[in-house]
């Protein structure tokens, strides 16, 4: 069995760990590094009798995620003492967000980069105050400036100088180019104070976000992870007026279709307790993408791949723009002292 099935299942049910044989643990751990979930697997295993050596892995993954969810909030703690001056509401995206509102999802996630959500006419002043407390354009040509400026939802990556540390400032959570126009004002709107001057998303809105993050906003590389995210915010809000609620915040959000198919998917991989769960056409098509993982980790299906890749274009920005960005891109990486 390929290691992201294999995967999928230990997530949605844990004892399966105690039956598998030792051949089988390279699939898993190998898919599950890949895709970003050995430490939210660790958590899923904890305390489980397995063999030494898959311990030894799952217990260093379990330190690693902690010790990157510890570097995370103390980026956002950073962030937001450099912007407290500019009194205007930060929302925390994503992975730090679930470490900081201490929600499941945030069990033994990876955290890379921190998200921060700041209203667009603040833009401007976040940016200078940023700039101002150390942190540098990771993306500084001129090409690559006016695009992210014009055309994506986040200013141009950002790193600190001083901790190698990345940071996207988003003022909505799909590019403006996009299919799907979030409602960004109705998310700060409705966001959740954390009581340190740092808030969150509502769930809804959390659920939100990552069904677009996962289906509007990508290939799917890493979409398992994006999947368990959604799992775990269920798991710890689902109720039935949350599901109503949740339908309220998709209509909002333009995103009834990505929220109803990420949901479907998260029922079909890891048993998400989710109403009116039944496949729809063109679910299977989604699930063998998001399984596209061999026993030693590595990528599968290349033509599938291949078809999500221009997929994630075409919904993400019209052709003739698309076809603009790539000839830009393409003579600047040929004739880089003309850019």
């Amino acid at each position: 069995m390929a290691g992201a099935v294999m995967l999928a299942r230990l997530l949605r049910t844990p004892a399966l760990a105690e039956t598998l044989a030792p051949h089988q643990w390279t699939g898993v751990l190998s898919a599950a590094r890949a895709e970003q979930l050995l430490g939210a697997l660790a958590y899923r295993l904890t305390g489980m009798d397995l063999p030494a050596a898959a311990t030894t892995i799952l217990n260093d993954a379990r330190a690693l995620a902690l010790e990157t969810r510890r570097g995370a909030l103390w980026e956002a703690e950073v962030v937001r003492r450099a912007l407290a001056p500019l009194d205007v509401p930060l929302l925390l995206l994503k992975g730090t967000a679930f470490a900081a509102a201490g929600l499941s999802a945030g069990q033994g996630r990876m955290i890379g980069d921190l998200d921060l959500l700041v209203p667009r006419d603040a833009l401007e002043a976040v940016e200078a105050a940023l700039l101002a407390a150390g942190w540098e354009w990771a993306k500084a040509e001129r090409y690559d400036q006016l695009y992210y400026r014009r055309w994506m939802h986040e200013l141009p990556p950002l790193i600190h100088r001083d901790r190698d540390r990345a940071l996207d400032v988003h003022h909505t959570i799909l590019p403006p180019t996009a299919r799907i126009t979030p409602d960004a004002a109705a998310i700060v709107a409705a966001a959740v104070p954390l009581g340190n001057g740092l808030s969150v998303p509502c769930a809804e809105d959390m659920i939100v976000h990552a069904a677009l993050h996962l289906l509007a906003d990508g290939d799917l590389s890493g979409g398992l992870r994006n999947l368990w995210d959604i799992d775990r915010l269920l798991h710890d809000h689902a109720t039935p007026d949350f599901w109503r609620s949740l339908a309220a915040r998709a209509v909002l959000h333009g995103a009834t279709v990505p929220v109803a198919r990420a949901l479907r998917l998260a029922a079909a991989l890891f048993g998400t307790a989710v109403p009116d769960a039944r496949a729809r056409r063109g679910d299977a098509w989604f699930v063998r993408r998001l399984l596209a993982r061999d026993g030693w980790g590595r990528e599968t299906r290349p033509m599938t791949r291949l078809a999500f890749y221009l997929r994630s274009h075409w919904i993400r920005m019209p052709a003739p723009l698309l076809a603009r960005h790539l000839a830009v891109k393409t003579w600047v990486r040929v004739v880089p002292a003309r850019s």
